[in-house]
């Protein structure tokens, strides 16, 4: 807190020079919701705790309404809160409210490239490489199940080494790591290898940065922030490291380039380059191949990861549980087979267990931001083009309409009457609408195939009574991390 309070304390020193600055970006006009009084230049800072930026906004809605306006400086947002209004948003108006809001780490360094930060019809464009490449590269196919298969069993392998010993989360970063890269470069890496160590260090860090009051503090004032030192600036110091180790990657794929079998992200994007090398206005370059392979790892490897440490976590608070688990996975896959997607459809009782970790741990609680793309009449409001939306994914999670006694994990929230799985529209872990996560089908299977093919072989234990477990999790701006634990893997 001392930290978050001498960065306030510069932060008010400094700000009056922005003034202008800030201002001049503003628009005017429109119509917005209300919301508390914000004070110059802070907007309502002083009013929301960064440690815990989520909850704090879910507490605000309780007196404005599930759609509200607050300001992150000196620039307003609306917050869209509970089911109804996200819904009526990100689906009902989808195209209205399809832009990307204001992320400015990504900003800086994506500099207009890319997926993430990208709009229009460069957004479109991308995205629809992006989806066909994952689906042209094996994502819903039995090749990357295979893949993916094969690297789960290289994780029992590396928890069979800890001999019931308590483990760090990390083996599971890299166990989920090495299938990006197989996606991205085509390759997996020994879970020892010195650079592979290093990509997963940096983008964990980062994307922990992200969520740090730090990070926070960047996102609200990023003018301010650019010129003032602090732990922020190692989030662009590692993107120039994790550039440089992207940019040997294609280097090297260059020099093996065949245009008539593309292995991996690279070479469908190099692919992509040589098409379009003669029309000055393509989206496919070289700065752009690198922004497309860290946004694959920034989004595809730590949001997976946690969750299935952050399960495995609560499976040990909750014996029960991990006992009917056990025997639904004995049933169906049996203890030497190796599981498959297809086993999925049988084992309702294990698909409602991971669906409940995904919607109670809910990694992204505040949701990617949004931008109005036009002048866009909402609930008797008039929002301007431009306006940042912050859909609350944490409020639709625990909205108590659509789940009995959110606060409790309990798989039944994905359960009928008799036993089988059953969807729910409030579960939105990789948002809803245009902007919905690209990679939903690749975390999905990686969540099945790498849970029951651990659950197959251990029974993971706590190092304390399973009571006195915490599972609340720590939470930033951007997500969420499980508080520091360990727990054993003991063969079965």
């Amino acid at each position: 807190m001392a930290i978050a309070a001498a960065a306030l304390l510069v932060l008010l020193i400094g700000i009056g020079l922005l003034l202008f600055r800030s201002r001049k970006g503003q628009r005017s006009g429109g119509h917005l919701p209300s919301g508390p009084r914000p004070l110059p230049l802070l907007g309502n800072l002083l009013q929301l705790d960064l440690q815990d930026m989520s909850r704090a906004l879910l507490t605000l809605s309780k007196r404005y309404g599930p759609v509200y306006t607050i300001h992150l400086g000196p620039r307003p947002s609306v917050v869209l809160c509970g089911y109804r209004a996200v819904k009526e948003a990100l689906q009902d108006q989808a195209e209205e409210f399809s832009g990307r809001g204001d992320m400015p780490f990504l900003v800086r360094i994506n500099q207009g490239n890319g997926l993430f930060m990208s709009h229009g019809e460069q957004w479109k464009v991308l995205r629809r490489f992006t989806v066909h490449t994952l689906r042209d590269l094996g994502v819903g196919k039995r090749s990357l199940e295979q893949r993916i298969q094969e690297e789960a069993q290289c994780l029992v392998q590396e928890l069979a080494r800890t001999q019931a010993a308590p483990f760090s989360p990390t083996i599971l970063s890299r166990a989920v790591f090495n299938v990006i890269c197989f996606i991205v470069f085509g390759q997996r890496f020994d879970y020892e290898d010195r650079n592979f160590l290093t990509l997963v260090g940096l983008i964990t860090q980062n994307f922990h940065l992200l969520s740090s009051q730090w990070g926070q503090m960047y996102s609200i004032f990023p003018g301010l922030m650019y010129y003032l030192p602090g732990p922020h600036n190692r989030f662009f110091q590692n993107f120039k490291q994790l550039r440089l180790f992207l940019l040997e990657q294609v280097k090297m794929h260059q020099e093996s380039f065949n245009p008539n079998c593309p292995r991996d992200v690279i070479d469908c994007f190099l692919l992509r380059m040589e098409q379009e090398k003669h029309d000055p206005q393509s989206y496919f370059h070289m700065e752009g191949l690198v922004i497309t392979a860290h946004s694959l790892f920034l989004g595809g490897t730590e949001t997976t990861s946690t969750t299935l440490w952050s399960g495995f976590l609560i499976l040990t608070r909750h014996p029960e549980i991990q006992a009917r688990v056990h025997a639904e996975i004995d049933r169906v896959i049996g203890r030497h087979r190796s599981p498959c997607a297809e086993d999925r459809v049988h084992m309702p009782y294990t698909d409602a267990v991971i669906h409940e970790m995904q919607r109670f741990t809910d990694i992204v609680s505040l949701g990617m931001t949004h931008r109005v793309i036009r002048d866009t009449y909402f609930r008797g409001f008039l929002l301007p083009k431009g306006t940042n939306v912050i859909p609350l994914l944490l409020s639709v999670h625990n909205d108590p309409t659509q789940f009995n006694d959110p606060d409790t994990f309990d798989p039944a929230h994905f359960l009928d009457e008799r036993g089988g799985f059953r969807k729910q529209a409030a579960f939105m872990a990789f948002s809803t609408g245009k902007r919905m996560c690209p990679g939903e089908g690749l975390a999905r299977m990686e969540l099945f195939l790498f849970f029951t093919t651990v659950l197959q072989h251990f029974t993971l234990t706590p190092l304390t009574r399973p009571e006195e477990i915490d599972t609340s999790h720590q939470r930033g701006e951007c997500g969420y991390k499980p508080r520091p634990s360990k727990f054993c893997a003991v063969s079965r």
